[in-house]
């Protein structure tokens, strides 16, 4: 129940009303004035710039991460690093500093007594406390993006970026898509916000509730790695953390993007709810009551989990046939590793100065098996094996290529060159902006797990 706390006011006089902006800028100033807050803001701020900038200009590039392999040829490639670290690892535990701890600090200071006094109303102070910790969050998702860019920029420069099927992006095609995917990230970001005010409100003075956001973050990155339906890798709500990947295909790979997002959100408005509802029966009146009952803790869990099962369901139910299984058939596999091999080939012929090529000139095609003839070729795993075959104009010979691919749960390959060497092999071609590997030696590429909607 919410409690009220009685004040004693001089005669004729009127309690003041404290409104939601006012709380709102007391609770800003509160933990803007914590010195975590302002390391992690100024880490924010500078690190990721500094981190992009260094690593520029190393001759070993992090090619295990998505876009490493392209930092040294366009400062794009680096806020792209940034984001896919992130969403690993920054964001979750930033979530945590701050939404994690905003309910739980007064617990642990004894402060709801004088605070209640002050506000005269839960509800406001909820609405203070929320769009407080999500200003600070916003400051610190911004400084990540725009110091990585301009790290990024500064060292190597506004240049095209090639995209995960290949295709070369322009600098302000790049730029626009890069700044949507940080926007699109915003979503499992609040989602997790939203875990950290939920795990606020009802653990009180535990540490649990500080580390949930990481902890969830963590549970569903590991999910993430398990051979699961598309249907329940759709539904959890940190797949925006890697949806966004899709934005760098052509045409856009919208579907599993616009799905993450939407989850997301819900999850967001849904923690956000629960943590309001239990944070009003609340009884602050009793100093040893800080949330943290076994109702609570039930009345939080449960319609989290029933959300999942519906999510399950409901995506199951909007898309195709395709989301019972991994996602990642042989068709998918072959038309994802042909098209970015015929942009790649195009892309080497313009470096070795031959007689250019178009994409529909060369008709390439790839004919994928994975691990032996008895196996079935679906599903992740490091085992496939793609021949690339295509045509050049005025040669009658076909064209071969062998390629070993190593296809992660999430769609997600890369393509390692097996042989002839002349064309898949490991040498340095001269470019405008100085020496760079054989841009067909190894490729990343996106296989679609969702590729179509019902109707």
């Amino acid at each position: 129940m919410t409690a009220t706390v009685a004040v004693d006011h001089p005669a004729g006089a009127r309690p003041v009303r404290v409104s939601v902006a006012r709380g709102y800028r007391f609770e800003l100033v509160k933990l803007v004035s914590q010195w975590r807050i302002r390391l992690a803001v100024l880490a924010c701020w500078l690190a990721p710039g500094l981190f992009v900038a260094a690593v520029s200009q190393q001759s070993t590039l992090p090619t295990d991460t998505l876009f490493g392999r392209w930092m040294h040829a366009t400062g794009w490639a680096g806020p792209l690093v940034m984001l896919g670290f992130a969403g690993t690892w920054a964001l979750p535990l930033l979530t945590s500093l701050v939404a994690g701890d905003v309910f739980a600090s007064e617990d642990r200071l004894g402060t709801w007594r004088h605070l209640l006094v002050a506000v005269r109303s839960p509800r406001r102070i909820f609405a203070a406390k929320a769009l407080a910790s999500l200003t600070v969050i916003l400051l610190l998702v911004a400084g990540l993006a725009c110091s990585s860019a301009a790290g990024g920029l500064a060292t190597v420069g506004n240049r095209p970026l090639v995209g995960l099927d290949g295709h070369l992006l322009t600098p302000s095609d790049a730029a626009g898509r890069v700044l949507l995917a940080w926007v699109c990230v915003l979503a499992p970001t609040l989602a997790l916000a939203a875990i950290g005010l939920l795990g606020s409100v009802v653990l009180g003075r535990s540490p649990m509730g500080l580390l949930l956001p990481a902890l969830v973050a963590l549970a569903m990155q590991l999910a993430q790695m398990l051979p699961l339906p598309v249907a329940v890798r759709l539904a959890l709500p940190g797949y925006a953390f890697i949806s966004w990947n899709g934005l760098f295909t052509g045409p856009a790979q919208l579907g599993p993007l616009l799905i993450g997002i939407a989850v997301g959100l819900v999850w967001a408005v849904t923690a956000t709810a629960l943590a309001y509802l239990l944070f009003l029966r609340r009884d602050f009146t009793n100093p040893t009551d800080d949330g943290s009952g076994r109702r609570a803790v039930t009345a939080a869990v449960l319609p989290l989990a029933g959300l999942v099962a519906a999510g399950v369901a409901v995506v199951a139910a909007s898309t195709t046939a395709t989301a019972t299984g991994s996602g990642i058939t042989q068709d998918k596999v072959q038309g994802s590793v042909a098209t970015a091999f015929a942009h790649l080939y195009r892309m080497q012929t313009e470096q070795l100065h031959r007689p250019a090529v178009t994409e529909a000139q060369l008709r390439a095609t790839a004919a994928c098996t994975k691990g032996s003839v008895r196996v079935a070729a679906e599903g992740p795993g490091n085992d496939w094996r793609c021949v690339v075959s295509w045509h050049l104009p005025g040669v009658e010979a076909t064209g071969t290529a062998i390629y070993q691919l190593d296809v992660t749960a999430d769609g997600r390959f890369v393509a390692d060159g097996d042989g002839p060497k002349e064309v898949n092999g490991y040498f340095l071609v001269r470019t405008p902006n100085g020496d760079a590997p054989n841009p067909l030696w190894q490729f990343d590429g996106n296989v679609e797990l969702l590729r179509t909607s019902k109707g």
